[in-house]
């Protein structure tokens, strides 16, 4: 194979792992708004808030575990990690009882400017001197970065954790959504939310386990975020909570594996892009996209269209 050939073989496939880690990370944060639109039928725009709060409770987390673990270790990463997603998990469950309960019987227009309003104010709150501050701070190093190269291609050791732990959470959430009770009664919720009460499905109960998952999820995401790209700051949650969300739009809102599909499709392109002539461009061809699949195909890749009754 001539030199130019193997040289364009070698990117090529060093991108496509690059986009996978990113884009499993995307896939995390739009898992959480895809489950909350098949419950509530509404966009939670503060799950990118969130997202950055888990990075922040890793970031305070990390020094007090590492008085017991070592750092950098393992075990002290998933410790770090599984602490930030039940704190965010309770955090989701305060925002819904708080926010967004007392307005289900509101017009949804109601419900999506809270949704606005609860990101800001998260957001201006972090940014306070005496809570996050407004200054970027470096995350602590949990997993020493390592690379291995595989011919031309470099796979470092955090794009492996990104790419394990992704899968590890997707499996454990196909397996919580299908193979247990409260996943059994979220699709009953989904499909048909008064006829699943009149069986007797305790609807509260549902949406806060829903937001509860979905928050832990996005919180996952923030931490692999900062241990990939180690300097968070409170608006670090904007740009990644859009793209997961075109992410979801692009699968299929409200379909866990299109909101998958879509967070990897996405990573990838944004990666390519990139690394091309028109990097300047990437964001701007990112919701290109969505522009493009709310044209073209509005239910997504793997959506059904669905006939909504006025």
């Amino acid at each position: 194979m001539p030199y130019k050939n193997r040289v364009a073989l070698t990117e090529f496939f060093q991108q496509i792992i690059n986009g996978l880690a990113l884009g499993s990370i995307y896939a995390l944060i739009a898992l959480g708004y895809t489950m909350v639109y098949g419950v509530l039928r509404f966009i939670n725009f503060a799950h990118g808030d969130v997202f950055m709060v888990g990075a922040f409770f890793g970031f305070y987390l990390a020094p007090r575990v590492g008085q017991i673990f070592t750092p950098p270790s393992i075990a002290g990463a998933l410790v770090v990690l599984v602490l930030a997603m039940l704190l965010c998990a309770l955090l989701g469950i305060i925002i819904e009882r708080l926010a967004y309960k007392p307005l289900r019987d509101k017009p949804k227009l109601a419900v999506l400017i809270t949704a606005i309003g609860v990101s800001l104010f998260i957001e201006y709150v972090g940014q306070h001197k005496k809570v996050f501050g407004p200054s970027p701070q470096t995350f602590p190093e949990l997993i020493k970065d390592q690379n291995f190269k595989f011919g031309g291609v470099v796979l470092s050791s955090l794009d492996l954790v990104v790419l394990l732990v992704t899968v590890a959470l997707l499996v454990a959430l196909q397996f919580t959504v299908h193979r247990t009770r409260i996943g059994t009664a979220m699709r009953a919720v989904s499909f048909n939310a008064p006829a699943a009460q009149l069986m007797g499905v305790n609807l509260n109960v549902v949406i806060s386990f829903t937001f509860g998952l979905g928050s832990a999820l996005a919180a996952a995401g923030g931490i692999l975020y900062a241990m990939k790209y180690p300097a968070i700051e409170p608006l670090m949650g904007i740009m990644p909570g859009l793209k997961a969300f075109t992410a979801a739009v692009l699968g299929g809102i409200g379909n866990l594996p299109g909101a998958a599909l879509g967070g990897v499709v996405i990573g990838v392109v944004e990666t390519f892009v990139a690394g091309s002539k028109i990097s300047p461009f990437r964001d701007a061809i990112v919701f290109g996209i969505l522009i493009f699949i709310l044209l073209f195909k509005p239910s997504g890749l793997l959506g059904k269209m669905e006939v909504e009754k006025v």
